[in-house]
């Protein structure tokens, strides 16, 4: 399996072959935007609401399903899946999936897991926007289907979170947590956590890490911040408010990240790559292999195997 329990190895493990995900958007609005908490969104979010990746809006699921199953296959050129598979997760990227109307975000969901190449859902969404009916819905889904649920957490501590308009409490977290596996055990439920949140320290990421754990979550995301344009973070960086890190000082802690997630918690991201056109900082992360590459080589040449909860 590795050293650490991978994303790739999970849905291997689980559905017995590669699976790959696409991107969509959900038309979804969020209520750091539609004025119920605030309307300037999160402070390190573009105007795609963390949907850069998600490139068809306007179109239906299913015409953005098949749009997304294209580009993948053509990405992959001769390594393409076996088409009589369902090899495709519905990812619901941008901005806040489970909020709006439940019956048409239901409709949705079922549509995305209707399609013949769809093996599950991937919903993101924010921990304080889980009402009884959505949550009943989501039960339902999962007593029959493999579905995420991704929680953005981004960090616990609580004045980074009221510095980044996150707009919910650390109570909201681990109550959504809860909720959740309480009306289905077998949805999967991923924490979204961001390193170098401006005025964090390494204590501060290894927190978030380890109450992340203790709330029960059985995924986790760990993105290094990106600074994008036109975002007010951006106007931060430009003032010099902040500072992010080289690589290795960034691979330097996630390795001690690492060492605090118990073997059974799927690690679902260890870095990102923000949209190229929008990156401001870290430009490093450009590239998207050879920072994996580069990751890989540090965690061999420092042992990062060793020591796993």
């Amino acid at each position: 399996m590795g050293f650490y329990y991978s994303a790739s190895d999970f849905f291997k493990e689980k559905f017995g072959r590669k699976i790959y995900k696409i991107s969509l958007d959900g038309g979804c609005s969020c209520p750091t935007r539609d004025g119920t908490l605030d309307t300037r969104g999160c402070i390190f979010c573009s105007g795609r609401g963390s949907g850069d990746f998600a490139p068809f809006p306007g179109l239906s699921v299913s015409e953005q399903i098949e749009e997304g199953k294209a580009l993948v296959i053509k990405k992959l050129g001769r390594k393409r899946p076996d088409m009589s598979r369902r090899n495709f997760i519905a990812y619901f990227q941008n901005y806040t999936n489970t909020y709006g109307n439940p019956g048409r975000l239901y409709s949705m969901y079922l549509e995305a897991l209707n399609h013949k190449d769809i093996a599950g859902l991937d919903i993101a969404t924010r921990p304080d926007c889980l009402n009884t009916e959505i949550l009943r819905y989501l039960g339902e889904l999962a007593e029959k289907n493999f579905v995420i649920v991704e929680l953005g957490l981004q960090t616990t501590n609580e004045k980074t979170a009221s510095y980044i308009r996150r707009g919910f409490n650390n109570e909201a977290y681990f109550d959504a947590v809860k909720k959740l596996h309480d009306t289905c055990s077998s949805i999967h439920v991923v924490t979204h956590t961001i390193f170098y949140l401006p005025g964090e320290t390494e204590a501060d990421m290894i927190k978030t890490v380890e109450d992340s754990v203790n709330a029960g979550t059985d995924g986790i995301k760990i993105s290094l911040l990106h600074v994008l344009k036109g975002t007010d973070l951006a106007e931060d960086y430009k003032k010099g408010l902040f500072t992010l890190p080289e690589m290795e000082e960034y691979f330097s802690v996630i390795s001690k990240a690492i060492k605090k997630i118990p073997e059974n918690i799927v690690i679902h991201r260890l870095t990102g790559d923000g949209p190229k056109n929008l990156l401001i900082a870290p430009l490093w992360t450009g590239e998207k292999k050879k920072v994996l590459n580069a990751m890989n080589k540090y965690f061999f040449s420092n042992n990062v195997y060793q020591g796993r909860n």
